[in-house]
Formats: structure tokens, sequence, C-alpha cells
């Protein structure tokens, strides 16, 4: 597997009133393409902020990701944007479907943002919600889904425009056992005959202990397993 994503001195402050809190404190990280990381530690460590900022959702306050050597920081917010849907699936703990839209439509969504036409949009989300067993609930709005057939719904919409890497945050964390293995086992299984790059935050350590690596942060640092 090839070096693919690269965290360098990585650090992010917020501002809590008057007061700068640090919440990164100079993470470095590499991720193989392909490969399947998990990311532990206890809440409030920074995981989610860590994921944020791979994902291009927000910028650090200082140090550089780079997606196979090239560096984020160079790109404007709209160059940003289309990276992020062009290049990164997002799967959270929270799934935030449309809920007046059906399971088709909301897996539709960040192809049609990528003006792909309508039919072809329509076609590659029939094929991937068929892919994960939902094509007998393609009308059904996310009010009549169970929790696992809603974050199937999330994992579809993260897949429809082929992104080359998955970020999940707690994607689990709101289900029951069953459904959070079947997640765990989808994302498993599209890493292994996709070969998609999965980074997965979540506190359960059975799951992390399936995957390639895992990697454990605590005080906004990483403490093991960041190479």
């Amino acid at each position: 597997m090839s070096e693919f994503i690269e965290a360098k001195d990585l650090k992010k402050s917020f501002w809590l009133g008057k007061e700068v809190v640090p919440v990164l404190k100079g993470i470095n990280l590499k991720v193989k393409r392909g490969e399947f990381v998990a990311i532990l530690g206890p809440s409030g460590v920074g995981k989610s902020t860590l994921l944020h900022l791979l994902g291009a959702l927000d910028r650090p306050t200082s140090g550089e990701v780079l997606y196979e050597d090239s560096p984020l920081s160079h790109l404007s917010d709209e160059q940003l944007a289309s990276f992020r849907n062009q290049r990164i699936g997002f799967v959270f703990q929270f799934h935030h479907l449309l809920p007046e839209l059906s399971a088709l439509e909301n897996t539709m969504m960040p192809a049609l943002i990528a003006r792909m036409s309508k039919e072809e949009s329509k076609k590659e989300a029939l094929s991937i919600l068929e892919e994960l067993n939902l094509s007998h609930r393609l009308h059904h709005r996310p009010g009549e889904l169970s929790g696992g057939e809603q974050q199937r719904v999330a994992v579809a919409r993260a897949l429809v425009a082929s992104p080359s890497v998955i970020l999940a945050d707690e994607p689990t964390g709101n289900l029951d056992g069953e459904s959070s293995k079947g997640i765990f086992d989808l994302l498993q299984r599209l890493n292994r005959e996709r070969e998609l790059t999965i980074i997965m935050v979540t506190h359960n350590e059975r799951f992390a202990s399936a995957v390639h690596r895992r990697i454990r942060m605590t005080d906004g640092r990483i403490m093991d397993g960041a190479s």
C-alpha cells in the first residue's frame, strides 16, 4: 500500500470567549492507500476535530494536511469544496439524511452537487443501494427506515460520487449491537473489495481490533499507532 494521506504537525485551537483552547497539539500521521485505520481515545481528545481536518471540513491553525504529497492549504474554499465532493465520503454518527427526501433521493445528492446528470446520478445511486441490500427501500423516507437502514443509506450517499477515502465518525454509535456489526461489516467489505481507504473514529475496541491499524489519542496528541 502506498502513502496516501499525511498530517504534518497539525494543530487546531478554538476561541472560548477570550480564551484560546488548544484541541490538537501537533499531530503527525501517515495513512496508506487502501488502509483501514481506527482512531480511539476518550471523548474530548480531538478525534472528531482531526477527522474534520483530514476531510477538509476545516482548516488547521497550523500544520498541513497532504493527499498524495499535495498540500490542501494551497486550495481556495471553493477548491476545497470540490475536493471534498470528488475525493471524500463522510459517514457520521448522526446520519444527516434529509427527512423530506427518499432513500434514493438522499443517495443521489452528492452526485447531483458534483454536476452529474440526474439520469447518471440515479443510475449510480440505484446501483449502490442495490449493492447495500436497500433496493426494497428506495422510495422510503428516513422516518420510515430503521436506524441500521438509515446508516446504510448514509454509507450509500458517501459512496455515490466514487470517493477514494471514507471518513467515518462513530458510524455505529447510535445503533444497536446487530445493526452496529452490520455497518462495520459493510465498511470492512468496502475496504476489501473496493480498496477504499477508511479512517474511522470509534469507541468500540472490538471493531478497532479488526482493522489494519489502531491509533490512540490522548489530550490532542497521538500516543500510539501513528505510522
